[in-house]
C-alpha cells in the first residue's frame, strides 16, 4: 500500500520543464547568398517569434518552434526586396512565414546542440539540422534570459525557389546555397525565483 502511495505521489510531481519565448525585439533572422558568383548579398527578416519547451533535466528532450515573417524581408534595396517577395522567390502573399519545428536534439560540446527539424519555406518542408549555441541563463530586466545562435545551410531549389538568370560569364546570377542564421534572446516565462 505504501509503495502505491509513493508511486502516486511521484506521478503527481510536476515535470522539470520550463518555457522560453523568443524575444522578437532582440532576435534577428538573416541569410547570405552569392550574387553573380562574386559577392555575398545579405538580408534579414524583421520579425521572428517562437517558443522553446525545455526539459530542465535532459535538454535533448526539449522542443523548439520558430516562425519567421517573410513579409518583413530587408536587403537594403527596395527593388530587390520587392522581387524577393514576389512569386519568383518567397511569394509572401501565399506563404507569409517560414517555420521550423524540431524533431530531435543532440547534445554537443559545451553549450551546443544539433537540432534536427522540419523547415518549411515556400510551402515546402524539408528536414534540416541547426547548429545551435546557447548561453547560460542570466537575470536581466527582471526576467531570466539566455542567448541563442542557430545556423544552417540549405539549397533554395529544394524549397521551390527556382528563379535565376545566366550571366555573361556563364554562371548564375543568384547562388543556390543559402546560409541562414537565427540569433537573439529567449525569455523564460514566469517570475524568476530564488530557486531558478
Amino acid at each position: 500500500m505504501r509503495s502505491l502511495v509513493a508511486l502516486a505521489a511521484l506521478v503527481a510531481l510536476p515535470a522539470a520543464a520550463s518555457t522560453w519565448d523568443i524575444d522578437p525585439a532582440h532576435t534577428e533572422s538573416s541569410f547570405v547568398v552569392k550574387h553573380m558568383m562574386v559577392s555575398n548579398v545579405r538580408g534579414q527578416f524583421g520579425k521572428t517569434t517562437g517558443v522553446i519547451e525545455q526539459d530542465d533535466k535532459d535538454i535533448t528532450k526539449s522542443s523548439a518552434q520558430i516562425t519567421i515573417d517573410t513579409t518583413t524581408i530587408d536587403t537594403r534595396e527596395p527593388k530587390r526586396d520587392a522581387h524577393l517577395k514576389s512569386p519568383d522567390f518567397f511569394d509572401v502573399e501565399k506563404f507569409p512565414t517560414i517555420t521550423f519545428k524540431s524533431t530531435k536534439m543532440t547534445k554537443g560540446e559545451g553549450n551546443t546542440l544539433k537540432v534536427t527539424g522540419d523547415l518549411t519555406i515556400h510551402g515546402v518542408t524539408k528536414s534540416v539540422v541547426l547548429n545551435v549555441e546557447y548561453t547560460p541563463e542570466t537575470l536581466a530586466g527582471g526576467k531570466l534570459r539566455r542567448g541563442i545562435t542557430a545556423t544552417t545551410k540549405v539549397n533554395r531549389k529544394d524549397f521551390g525557389l527556382l528563379w535565376n538568370k545566366t550571366i555573361e560569364a556563364g554562371g548564375l546570377m543568384v547562388g543556390e546555397d543559402v546560409a541562414i542564421t537565427v540569433e537573439g534572446e529567449l525569455i523564460k516565462r514566469g517570475a524568476p525565483t530564488a530557486s531558478n
